[in-house]
């Protein structure tokens, strides 16, 4: 049985330049879906359209043309409390920096997302203690940002992204702002999330360790997807890291 389909994008374009100015084209037609339960990587270097691409899928910006579909809905179409709703109850995201607030604690932040809806206190209390408990952080809710270090506040903002049980999981270069353990650490973490939660996650990395936690990548360049790498079943984490390690450097001939 095929898995559902929870993101179907279909030409999407992006030009940015007012009328009187020279326009680029930072995405350019570009089309791709994402199925239910799949983990996977969006990369490219600099410039690629990546970044533009992410913000288009997480609902952050419009498109010049084409569309996204998100659990059936087509995002774009979305304006103001519509859009506020759906993105409480079918997105999560984490950022590379983080985006913790200072003066609340661990599990206020967490559960500040259920808060903005109006769900009652002790739904919100349970379910706080219930992903904490699943991301191994359960020591921590008490404590404030500043008494946590990189690692810790990542896995928070990743218990913040999961705790209302999102459609898509989305990662903006989670891993960009962590030391290499903690960064591992991280990348395992969505791994286990995605093979025993079942939940759908897209990442945007330029990293190919990181992207070797996925098992799909596109490969995006010059605003166009020009290759998409599959993880076989049988391959090992280290092989579809080499693999990963090929593609782009045919990219850089």
């Amino acid at each position: 049985m095929k898995a559902k389909t929870i993101i179907k994008v279909e030409r999407l374009r992006k030009v940015y330049g007012k009328q009187t100015e020279k326009k680029y084209e930072a995405l350019k037609a570009i089309s791709f879906e994402v199925a239910q339960g799949e983990f996977v990587g969006i990369m490219g270097a600099s410039g690629s359209g990546k970044t533009t691409l992410l913000n288009m899928l997480a609902t952050f910006d419009h498109p010049t043309s084409g569309t996204v579909k998100i659990n059936d809905t087509e995002v774009s179409r979305l304006k103001g409390n519509q859009l506020a709703d759906f993105r409480a109850k079918e997105i999560g995201f984490i950022f590379q920096d983080f985006n913790l607030l200072e003066n609340l604690t661990a599990a206020e932040n967490i559960g500040l997302a259920l808060s903005l809806q109006n769900v009652k206190p002790k739904t919100i209390e349970n379910s706080v203690v219930k992903i904490a408990a699943t991301l191994g952080i359960s020591d921590l809710l008490e404590k404030y940002p500043s008494e946590l270090s990189g690692g810790q506040k990542q896995r928070v903002a990743c218990a913040r992204a999961l705790v209302h049980d999102p459609t898509i999981l989305f990662g903006d270069e989670p891993t960009g702002a962590l030391d290499s353990k903690s960064a591992r650490e991280l990348l395992e973490l969505m791994y286990r999330v995605n093979e025993q939660q079942k939940t759908s996650i897209l990442m945007v990395t330029h990293d190919a360790f990181s992207a070797s936690f996925c098992k799909r990548i596109i490969f995006i360049k010059d605003g166009q997807v020009e290759h998409e790498l599959v993880k076989q079943v049988q391959a090992s984490r280290t092989q579809f890291y080499q693999e990963i390690l090929d593609i782009l450097g045919t990219f850089e001939k």
